[in-house]
């Protein structure tokens, strides 16, 4: 149960991303990355001393959190955004159909991988909102596509490598932090933040790029990475309701749909074995 919490807390927390990147929108992303990553490892600053761990798993803390952001940045640069954010939401799936390559003592059963489907589909109704696709094909779905494997494989690799205190997230937050911060230099304009900006940075990295990650290791080290996945598809029905709360859109059948869909999948993920 205190993984599922967890997982939830995480969820809710990334949930909330999406509106706060609509009012951020005119900041450059390397840098509101970089900035919240770096605010986010701020409140594992006192247990610095549980950032002992080997370069190894620094390595794969850093190809998941720099990694991951990396290539959605490029995708949502080079492919239709909502389209690219639809590939990237395959990370849900590849978590589930994954588990038994990364964690061998782990076995997919019929209503896993149904269950994963069906909050697949929930996600793509909830983004797509009975919008067309773009038939061409873009660069960007492969960085989409990557960055949503880099997620899942991250993810699951935790549980593969020597245990290290969830506070050494902080360290990966970090290091990823300063490395979006170099990007944002070598790649983006320079730009003047408001008071209000710095507020919401500050949110931002103190909820979905910083909490967020700590509750999300909590949750991998003590629940299964199955039932997660198949959780994580309420991110964005929740991002979606609250865009529509926070925005005057329209609730549509759309994401009725969806919520149906991803819930019920939620349900069945949760109590299978």
């Amino acid at each position: 149960m205190s993984a599922t919490l967890f997982a939830l807390g995480a969820i809710a927390l990334w949930a909330t991303l999406a509106s706060l990147g609509v009012a951020l929108a005119h900041a450059p992303p390397f840098l509101l990355t970089g900035l919240a990553l770096v605010i986010g490892s701020v409140p594992a600053w006192p247990l610095a001393r549980s950032w002992r761990v080997p370069v190894s798993t620094l390595a794969l803390g850093v190809y998941g959190l720099f990694g991951f952001h990396f290539l959605l940045f490029i995708a949502l640069r080079h492919a239709p955004p909502v389209e690219a954010n639809l590939v990237n939401y395959l990370w849900p799936l590849f978590i589930v159909v994954l588990a038994p390559v990364f964690l061998p003592d782990l076995r997919l059963r019929p209503v896993h991988i149904a269950a994963a489907l069906a909050g697949f589909v929930g996600a793509a109704l909830a983004i797509l909102g009975g919008r067309s696709i773009e038939g061409r094909f873009a660069w960007g779905y492969v960085a989409a596509l990557g960055s949503a494997f880099i997620w899942a494989s991250y993810s699951l690799m935790t549980r593969r490598v020597p245990h290290f205190p969830t506070a050494a997230v902080g360290l990966f937050g970090l290091v990823s932090g300063v490395l979006a911060l170099i990007c944002h230099l070598a790649f983006e304009p320079d730009v003047s933040l408001s008071g209000s900006d710095w507020v919401l940075i500050v949110l931002t990295g103190l909820g979905p790029l910083g909490a967020a990650f700590y509750l999300w290791d909590a949750a991998l080290k003590r629940g299964d990475a199955r039932r997660i996945g198949i959780l994580s598809y309420l991110t964005p029905l929740a991002s979606t309701l609250l865009l529509v709360a926070t925005t005057g859109r329209t609730l549509t059948l759309w994401i009725a749909v969806a919520a149906l869909l991803i819930v019920g999948a939620a349900i069945a993920g949760v109590r299978a074995r």
